[in-house]
């Protein structure tokens, strides 16, 4: 009976060194994340001063030019999107700004700067030229109809861009037919007058 005590006396002053040093770990893992959490927060801090720095650009941007798609993303890794493949990120040491493009063959450091209104001059620069792209696009594409297999494919009209009569509905398969006749003649003739024998 008075042994008994004695053991549970002895055991709870026996140190267990893998607990302790558990416990440590988990202190120091908590330490580090609230840092990491502190170093994620003063990155999209320093984003949103940039994006604010923005505003006045894409102010003058047209309401019909859908190209960009402006926001600050609080993932991992916090991110300024400029559109689809741009995007402005903090560099390694916090402070600088990197201005970034994914390409076909990985990602283009456009632009570095520790300050904001070298990276929004930078970002302005990239806006514009997007735009230039743009307007270079739409007018290759004027004056050029449609390709006569994609004007059979339109709705409302039939074969060789003959308009439909009301209530003449489309025959079944006539869509999967336009796009096997489209797939047959490459994607790269959509849009041009060349000819297909589809």
């Amino acid at each position: 009976m008075w042994g008994h005590k004695k053991d549970q006396d002895k055991t709870a002053e026996t140190p267990q060194p893998l607990k302790d040093a558990v416990r440590e770990a988990r202190i120091e893992a908590a330490e580090r994340s609230g840092v990491v959490v502190d170093l994620r927060d003063a990155d999209v801090a320093r984003l949103d001063l940039l994006n604010d720095a923005l505003d006045p650009l894409f102010d003058e941007v047209p309401n019909d030019v859908d190209l960009f798609d402006r926001g600050v993303s609080k993932g991992d890794t916090p991110r300024l999107w400029i559109d689809v493949v741009a995007h402005v990120e903090m560099g390694r040491d916090k402070r600088q700004y990197r201005f970034v493009q994914d390409t076909r063959y990985g990602r283009a450091v456009l632009a570095e700067s520790y300050e904001v209104p070298a990276m929004a001059d930078a970002i302005k620069r990239y806006v514009a030229r997007r735009l230039v792209e743009r307007e270079g696009a739409l007018a290759d594409d004027a004056g050029r109809g449609p390709h006569p297999l994609v004007d059979d494919c339109l709705p409302g009209r039939g074969r060789a861009g003959t308009a439909r009569k009301p209530g003449n509905l489309t025959p079944p398969g006539t869509f999967l037919e336009c796009r096997v006749r489209l797939r047959a003649c490459g994607n790269s003739s959509v849009g041009r007058a060349q000819p297909c024998q589809g």
